[in-house]
């Protein structure tokens, strides 16, 4: 009997989770960070570099709403930027933002 219950509340749990599936969510790659102060803010201008916090060989991230879910490094794919992976969070602190749906 207890595993009829277990299993109908996973097949729950997996009908809630392909549900989320085909959310699209925003993703961003942080290749680094810097507090500027408005003034400086203000006069950037074309040709002006701000360096980053980041040095050019450590992994970016790949943030999804505002948490991390995976490192990596900057390829050029056909003409386009794009993220080889070569570190994935738990899937834990990856679920961890979307929590509220469950």
């Amino acid at each position: 009997m207890e595993q009829a219950g277990i299993e109908a509340a996973n097949t729950g749990r997996e009908s809630k989770m392909d549900l989320l599936c085909d959310i699209d969510l925003d993703a961003t790659l942080r290749f680094g960070a810097r507090e500027m102060a408005l003034h400086e803010v203000l006069e950037l201008g074309p040709g002006t570099v701000v360096e980053l916090d980041r040095h050019v060989t450590e992994p970016v991230d790949l943030v999804v709403g505002d948490r991390i879910v995976a490192r990596g490094e900057v390829v050029v794919m056909n003409g386009n930027f794009a993220l080889r992976v070569t570190e994935v969070a738990a899937p834990q602190l990856r679920l961890e933002s979307i929590r509220c749906f469950f």
